[in-house]
């Protein structure tokens, strides 16, 4: 493969980067030479998560686990889908 004709610009946020490869027609192989790449592999990856502490009434808490229980998954699993729903919803 050829030697990549343009160099990738430096970029003060993640957001500008994307921005960059984003725009319309941008072909990286202008900017990157993919034949010296190679596969990477990151078995342990996952995703960030923060620990937080929620009071719920128990007549909530125990509804919550119910409905997770007939889905057959953790209720806390439950939880972070139906705020992820609601979140995207929003």
């Amino acid at each position: 493969m050829n030697k990549p004709s343009k160099r990738v610009p430096k970029f003060k946020t993640e957001a500008e980067e994307r921005r960059f490869w984003e725009t319309a027609g941008r072909d990286s192989t202008e900017y990157v030479d993919w034949s010296a790449a190679s596969r990477a592999v990151f078995p342990n990856l996952k995703p960030s998560t923060k620990t937080i502490s929620l009071r719920l009434p128990q007549h909530l808490l125990d509804g919550i686990k119910s409905a997770a229980n007939a889905r057959d998954v953790p209720y806390q699993s439950l939880i972070k889908v139906w705020l992820q729903e609601k979140l995207s919803k929003a």
